[in-house]
């Protein structure tokens, strides 16, 4: 048993989607959290600029001694993967475990990827899913004005701004004929209940945090580091910018009060 924490970390408040699906399917295992919330977002950055700022996320989060680091973040996670793989540690980002889950589900061949602009332009996931299945067609939306919506908090079903963000940028993947789509970015499963009555019923949506969690939870099975089983898990957050709106995303998405465990560090100072 390896009672170490999982380092978790995102642009801002998008991987929540990750925790969450992480404290259901993993119970026993302490998370580190980090949101770059002083950063967000980081989807419309340089590829240069998002390689560091993930090498100084992860060695943020590695001062904590985690046993495996977590991208929950599409961006890090297509665009500078290369810094992932360095790290030395087990490590996952979105792209593969959704890719996966995406062609498993598809009828029609047809995939739709929503993302951020780096992630769009990287490219990365057209190439994960054609490596599972080269006869899939793949449409993808760039729609980097959703993660600001979600950091600010603009997440209701019935919010008129998010819902028609979210007609403009699928309905090229809805005219396509897609019949599944990856919401490829960790903000974005927080507006699945907008995604999915604007795609109708029909469409299937792959929560890349639900399916990320589900790799980690393979991963340490595989690696032999998981925490005890009597282990209650617990979480740390840190941000590094004012904690107020996070904790208020969090409160909705994680149905808890985290102002007692959510800090506000100098990413800077610490790195």
């Amino acid at each position: 048993m390896d009672n170490r924490p999982i380092g978790v970390f995102d642009s801002g408040l998008g991987g929540l989607s990750t925790v969450r699906a992480m404290k259901k399917l993993l119970p026993n295992e302490d998370i580190i959290y980090f949101g770059d919330t002083g950063r967000v977002p980081y989807g419309t950055r340089s590829n240069e600029t998002v390689e560091t700022y993930a090498a100084q996320d992860i060695k943020f989060l590695k001062s904590f001694s985690c046993k495996m680091i977590v991208a929950a973040c599409g961006t890090v996670s297509t665009a500078a993967s290369n810094v992932l793989e360095m790290t030395g540690l087990p490590t996952t980002g979105i792209t593969k475990p959704s890719a996966r889950a995406a062609v498993n589900a598809t009828k029609n061949k047809i995939i739709g990827v929503m993302g951020t602009s780096a992630t769009i332009n990287s490219g990365a996931f057209d190439d994960e899913i054609k490596a599972y299945d080269s006869d899939i067609k793949v449409v993808s939306a760039s729609c980097p004005l959703l993660v600001s919506l979600v950091e600010s908090n603009w997440i209701d079903i019935d919010d008129e701004v998010t819902n028609a963000a979210v007609k403009r940028y699928i309905e090229p993947i809805i005219n396509a004929g897609a019949d599944t789509i990856i919401l490829g970015c960790t903000h974005f499963p927080i507006l699945a209940p907008i995604i999915q009555k604007v795609a109708g019923n029909g469409v299937t949506l792959i929560d890349t945090g639900l399916e990320e969690a589900r790799y980690v939870k393979e991963a340490l099975s595989a690696n032999g580091i998981e925490n005890d089983a009597e282990h209650k898990g617990a979480q740390r957050f840190f941000v590094s910018d004012k904690t107020q709106n996070f904790c208020d995303v969090a409160r909705v998405l994680l149905g808890e009060d985290i102002s007692d465990s959510c800090e506000f560090i100098d990413i800077f100072k610490v790195i």
